[in-house]
C-alpha cells in the first residue's frame, strides 16, 4: 500500500503557481462561491456538481436528502460499498490514534457508526461528539446509543461546529467531506476544534489510476444507480456518484488541508484505491 505525504510549509499547487501556506485556524474563511443547481423539487437530490470551493449543493439540501435516506442507510451502505465499509470504518478509527480519557468529534457522523468506534477506543472517561445536520440521522445515532455516556450527538453545520475550540484530540469526517460547500472551511473548522498536536482523519471517495481500480470504479459508477432505483430513490444514489466524481484528487484535498492549517499532511488508498484515507496534524505549538 503506497503511502503520499504532503508536508506543511510553502507546496506549489498542483493547478496553480500559488504558494500553499497553512492558515491562522480562527481566520475567516473564503466565501463559497454562488452557483445555482438547486433541485426542481424538495424530494429531489441535488446534482452532485461542484463549485470553485465545494459541493454546490446548498447545507439544505444535503439535510433534506439524508433525512430521506435514514431509514435504509446503513444497508444501503453496505451494498453500496461492496460490504467493504466497516473495513474502512475501522480503519479510520485506527488512523485517529485515540486512548482511553481522550476527546474525539466526528463531523458528518450519520447514523453514528464511525462514533461509536471512536467511543469505543476512550472508554467511559472519554467523550465524543457526533455532529450532523440530518435530525433524521441523529435520531437513529441516539437510540442505537442511549446507553453510552461517553457519546453524545449534536445537530450542527460542519461550516460551523457547535463545538468549543480546541477541546478535542482527534476529528474525523467519513465520506461527508464532499458534501460540504467549502472544503477548506469545512476542515479549518475541524482544525479549530482540535488540541495544538490533535489528528484529522477524512475517508473519502477517490479515482483510482490502476487499471484494477479503474474496474472498481466502473463498478461504482454502474452499480450504485443500479441500486438506487432498487431503493426507489434513484436520484440520491445518482447524486452519490456525481459527487464523487466531482470530489478532488487525493493530492489536491492535502494541499487543500495543508491552506486549511494542517501540517504532515497524508493520504493512503484501500480498495484498489476506490477509497483514499488523508491525514493531518494541528500544528503541536499552535496555541492561538
Amino acid at each position: 500500500m503506497v503511502v503520499n505525504r504532503l508536508a506543511g510549509g510553502t507546496t506549489p499547487g498542483r493547478n496553480s503557481g500559488r504558494a500553499i501556506r497553512a492558515r491562522n485556524p480562527n481566520s475567516h474563511p473564503a466565501t463559497i462561491a454562488n452557483v445555482d443547481t438547486r433541485p426542481s423539487s424538495p424530494d429531489e437530490a441535488p446534482s452532485g456538481a461542484s463549485s470553485d470551493a465545494g459541493n454546490a449543493a446548498t447545507t439544505t439540501e444535503i439535510e433534506a436528502m439524508f433525512d430521506r435516506l435514514a431509514p435504509r442507510y446503513d444497508l444501503m451502505n453496505t451494498l453500496v460499498s461492496g460490504f467493504q465499509e466497516r473495513r474502512w470504518r475501522r480503519r479510520v478509527v485506527e488512523l485517529a490514534g485515540l486512548e482511553p480519557g481522550m476527546a474525539a468529534v466526528d463531523v458528518a457522523t450519520g447514523t453514528g457508526k464511525v462514533a461509536e468506534g471512536l467511543a469505543d477506543r476512550v472508554g467511559v472517561f472519554g467523550r465524543v461528539v457526533g455532529v450532523d445536520v440530518s435530525t433524521a440521522m441523529l435520531e437513529r445515532a441516539r437510540r442505537s446509543n442511549a446507553d453510552r455516556v461517553e457519546l453524545e450527538f449534536v445537530s450542527g453545520d460542519a461550516m460551523a461546529l457547535p463545538l468549543e475550540s480546541g477541546a478535542y484530540d482527534a476529528a474525523t469526517v467519513a465520506f461527508g467531506m464532499r458534501n460540504l460547500p467549502d472544503y477548506e472551511r469545512g476542515f479549518a473548522e475541524m482544525l479549530r476544534v482540535l488540541r495544538p498536536g490533535g489528528r484529522v482523519v477524512c475517508a473519502e471517495t477517490a479515482r483510482p489510476r490502476s487499471p484494477l481500480g479503474r474496474l472498481a470504479w466502473l463498478w461504482f459508477e454502474r452499480i450504485v444507480p443500479m441500486l438506487g432505483r432498487l431503493s426507489s430513490m434513484p436520484d440520491a444514489y445518482r447524486y452519490l456518484v456525481a459527487s464523487a466524481r466531482a470530489y478532488p484528487d487525493p493530492r489536491t484535498v492535502a494541499e487543500i488541508m495543508t491552506q486549511a492549517g494542517f501540517v504532515d499532511v497524508r493520504w493512503t488508498g484501500l480498495t484498489l484505491g476506490i477509497v483514499t484515507i488523508h491525514t493531518g496534524r494541528r500544528p503541536a505549538g499552535d496555541g492561538s
